[in-house]
């Protein structure tokens, strides 16, 4: 038997390299901190609004490349940095678990930017001139998911809500709050293809530059958007901030203080217009539970309010917290109360969108399980109508507290017929930094839509909106104030009221659409080397 000689094995073909690895896996966690702590920082109270498409790029870069649980992990821990300290004035009113619970709920949508990153890597290196596109859609996509889910969604913290002194922020007459986000997070993406670029390629310089000019363009160029023109005709506004007693009172003995308080205000305003010192308003506006005494079934509150409207002489729209038939039932209404006729019930807007886990409890019987405290939260009924409220001399736009941070919500007033924007809210039990957040969303709404716009709280802050953004007449935190202010009434809708969510739906569509192109080629990277996205990611 001849034995045959064994063929020599050929070596193994050398690893092929589809491009620059990732980052190290500590400067990988170390950006991801930096970008929550780019959004936190861009967010009010800080206002860095520069920080948001900076943090944008951080983000990116730490999950290019990775691995998809990578990504999704990443992510999560920009989440945490970014919304842990937002939200902790959650803390105030409901406890730390419910802010601990929400916190980690909203970082789960940035998980899920992290991992989108991560699986878009090989798109990202065949065409890194997409970077600035693809940024743009997956946090467009993002906040429409945060802003509908679970419960109907808690838009807080988006990008565009960072830009209230931004130039980005004029982008919202054209598209809303997605366009601005958009935006962001487009210069973002060409902040990162520049850097990535730079660092694979460092002698090549036009490549550079483009990214470099788009990232600029992104930035500054919506300075040159031109905002909704007020409307020539002024009405006379005045907001009523009657502040709250902190200590020494039982819970109804502390609702009929806040009550007083707005009723004392507006008859001292009445008494500086008799004596000439201040012009006599045409509307005067009080917050969100500013008679959280049931003004319909309770004489008392009632004949304190018609007083106050007596006074002044003309109408007050009232926050008030209606009891319903059935025990337990509540409704968050804002009440054109008359000085003659006394409330109009065929002005009342009761607040769409109660807030779960305080103005109502989903899963009660689960939510038992998890606290004890679960009854303790009344179950507020939602309203079915838009908030468009006809006084006579101005129709307003009414939405309650956390309403105007959904964008439909909002506009729903506004193709009613609204002439000018009323965001009436409580933030006794939360703090200023709450209340800031909440003006820069007011502030967006002013330019989205053309209207001038009125933010009224009980503690503050309160403050008047002109349609390109700016703040006017801001009360303080924690004090007594009215203001009183010409503001313009109607005008034209914008693009971004005619457009409504049509655009964020555009972009969502193409972030799927991109998402999906990207599986053939992840199958193709990964069956040319099967051990390629293995050997990176253990750098």
């Amino acid at each position: 038997m001849t034995l045959q000689p064994t063929p020599p094995v050929a070596a193994p073909d050398p690893v092929p390299t589809a491009g620059p690895r990732p980052l190290r896996r500590w400067i990988s966690v170390a950006a991801a901190c930096a970008a929550g702590a780019g959004l936190l920082l861009s967010l009010p109270p800080y206002g860095l609004w520069f920080l948001a498409p900076v943090a944008v790029a951080l983000l990116a870069a730490a999950t290019h490349r990775r691995r998809l649980r990578a990504g999704l992990g990443l992510g999560m821990l920009a989440g945490l940095v970014l919304f842990v300290p937002l939200l902790d004035w959650t803390n105030l009113a409901a406890g730390w678990l419910p802010w601990i619970m929400l916190s980690l709920a909203q970082a789960g949508y940035l998980a899920l930017v992290g991992l989108a990153g991560a699986w878009l890597s090989p798109l990202h290196d065949r065409w890194r001139v997409l970077w600035p596109l693809t940024a743009g859609l997956l946090w467009v996509t993002q906040e429409a998911l945060r802003d509908r889910a679970p419960f109907g969604g808690f838009p807080w913290g988006r990008l565009a809500f960072s830009q209230g002194d931004a130039p980005a922020l004029r982008l919202a007459v054209l598209g809303g709050a997605p366009l601005v986000t958009f935006a962001v997070a487009a210069a973002g993406g060409a902040l990162v293809a520049l850097a990535w670029r730079r660092w694979s390629r460092p002698r090549t310089w036009a490549g550079a530059a483009g990214f470099a000019a788009v990232a600029a363009v992104l930035v500054a160029g919506p300075a040159l958007v031109p905002v909704a023109t007020p409307a020539g005709e002024t009405r006379t506004v005045a907001i009523v901030q009657g502040n709250v007693p902190r200590l020494g009172l039982d819970f109804n003995a502390q609702r009929a203080a806040v009550l007083l308080n707005h009723v004392r205000a507006t008859q001292n305003l009445a008494d500086e217009v008799r004596l000439g010192r201040k012009p006599k308003p045409e509307l005067v506006i009080w917050p969100e539970n500013s008679s959280d005494i049931d003004p319909l079934r309770n004489p008392d509150a009632a004949q304190q309010i018609a007083a106050a409207a007596t006074a002044i002489g003309v109408p007050i729209l009232v926050g008030a917290v209606l009891r319903g038939d059935v025990p337990g039932e509540i409704r968050n209404a804002g009440i054109l109360w008359k000085p003659v006729t006394g409330p109009d019930l065929d002005q009342v807007y009761i607040k769409r969108h109660p807030v779960p886990f305080a103005e109502y409890m989903p899963l009660r019987p689960i939510a038992r399980v998890v606290s004890a405290k679960a009854d303790l939260v009344k179950n507020m009924v939602a309203g079915q109508t838009p908030g468009v409220v006809r006084t006579p001399a101005i129709t307003v736009g009414d939405v309650i507290c956390f309403e105007v941070a959904y964008d439909s919500i909002v506009r729903d007033t506004v193709t009613g017929g609204a002439q000018i924007l009323a965001v009436q809210t409580n933030n006794a039990t939360f703090n200023e930094a709450e209340a800031r957040q909440q003006l820069a969303m007011v502030r967006l709404r002013a330019v989205e839509h053309g209207r001038e716009a009125v933010m009224v709280s009980t503690v503050g802050v309160s403050a008047f909106v002109g349609t390109d953004g700016r703040v006017h007449s801001p009360t303080g935190f924690n004090v007594a104030a009215v203001v009183l202010r010409g503001i313009h009434v109607g005008g034209p809708r914008t693009l971004a009221t005619r457009l409504g969510h049509w655009p964020e739906l555009a972009a969502v569509g193409l972030a799927v659409l991109l998402l999906a192109l990207a599986a053939p080629m992840r199958r193709r990277r990964n069956g040319d080397n099967p051990a390629a996205e293995h050997t990176t990611e253990e750098r």
